[in-house]
């Protein structure tokens, strides 16, 4: 019978790491402590029922040798023996996957908890720095991400450990500032009455924003999907498409700014996910790095705080696998989330 384990790290190689997105899941083999991990092709989490099915098809049916254990991220709070994703119809059920996968210790993760793990290493070659400000070695630092949703979570450091804190942070609410958010404020969709910050800051949010844009401006909105929306506004070819990016940097800058308060961020805040990568053109501009620091009264403050765009191509399963390594570096909290055979 699989049960829930005490605070212990160390699962047995070879680790399976996995981030399991809304969209989009990612895997990797670790084979030790030693190796670079192996990774696997993307896997569309609309392809398949369950994460069962897809571990079976995608990642142990293609691979000779078999992981004992898997270390998941997933988008959404980790409670209970089954947990469900915030924006996948999919369940995971640790217990299942030992009695039919053949792992023999499953840990779950939050999404942006492991994207926390992977800020602790970055180097220069996968982050660009966006604006002014100097990271101190050891301070606080916290990461974002627009994708399907809004991941935040922070990084504290303490005892020569790095303790992730994850969190629901995308869903704080956010309010119109300028003239134009009152303009097109009454025509952004709500969730139960209320604009949170994911409404605006990740795909949908991106037409969430154009489509307010257009009807505010009385005009039409051919435009149908957030990449053709960014693409639009990159090319400078749709001027309600680049107004909508240029208003995502604004807001994202202000969430990030908020997020930087409340972690003390003077290590830095991060950027992270594939909207950030695709509209960092855009995040170069002046709109996201000023309404970081337009926070008075602690406007010297921001300034002071680095800011930077996660480039690596999956750091969430970097992360994973600096933990997998090293887990006695990092402070993970496992109870409630480690299942042994």
């Amino acid at each position: 019978m699989a049960r829930p384990s005490d605070n212990e790290t160390n699962l047995p190689f070879p680790i399976l790491v996995g981030d399991i997105g809304g969209t989009n899941a990612r895997f990797a083999l670790l084979l030790d402590a030693f190796a670079e991990p192996k990774q696997f092709p993307f896997v569309r989490t609309a392809d398949f029922a369950n994460i069962d099915d897809a571990l079976q098809q995608c990642i142990l049916d293609k691979s000779s040798v078999q992981p004992r254990s898997a270390i998941l991220a997933l988008a959404g709070p980790i409670e209970g023996d089954e947990v469900p994703l915030t924006n996948c119809p999919w369940v995971v059920r640790p217990r299942d996957m030992i009695a039919n996968l053949g792992f023999e210790d499953v840990l779950l993760v939050n999404d942006f908890e492991a994207q926390a793990l992977a800020i602790a290493s970055l180097t220069d070659g996968e982050r660009e720095k966006i604006g002014p400000g100097v990271e101190r070695a050891a301070a606080s630092r916290a990461v974002l991400g627009p994708g399907t949703g809004l991941g935040v979570a922070g990084l504290v450091h303490a005892r020569h450990t790095w303790f992730p804190v994850p969190g629901e942070g995308g869903h704080v609410d956010v309010g119109p500032r300028s003239e134009r958010d009152y303009q097109i404020w009454p025509f952004l969709e709500p969730i139960e009455g209320r604009i949170s910050a994911e409404q605006l800051l990740c795909g949908r949010g991106i037409m969430n924003i154009y489509h307010s844009v257009c009807a505010a401006d009385g005009i039409d909105a051919p435009l149908e999907t957030p990449a053709d929306v960014t693409a639009k506004a990159l090319a400078h070819e749709d001027r309600a498409a680049v107004e909508t990016v240029s208003l995502f940097s604004t807001y994202l800058g202000r969430v990030a700014g908020d997020m930087a308060m409340i972690f003390m961020a003077k290590g830095g805040v991060f950027l992270a996910g594939g909207i950030s990568q695709k509209i960092l053109p855009a995040l170069r501009g002046p709109e996201f790095r000023a309404a970081f620091e337009d926070k008075a009264p602690h406007s010297e403050l921001l300034r002071t705080m680095p800011t930077y765009v996660v480039t690596h191509p999956v750091a969430a399963l970097a992360g994973l696998a600096a933990f997998a390594r090293m887990p006695d570096r990092f402070g993970v909290a496992t109870e409630g989330r480690h299942w042994k055979r």
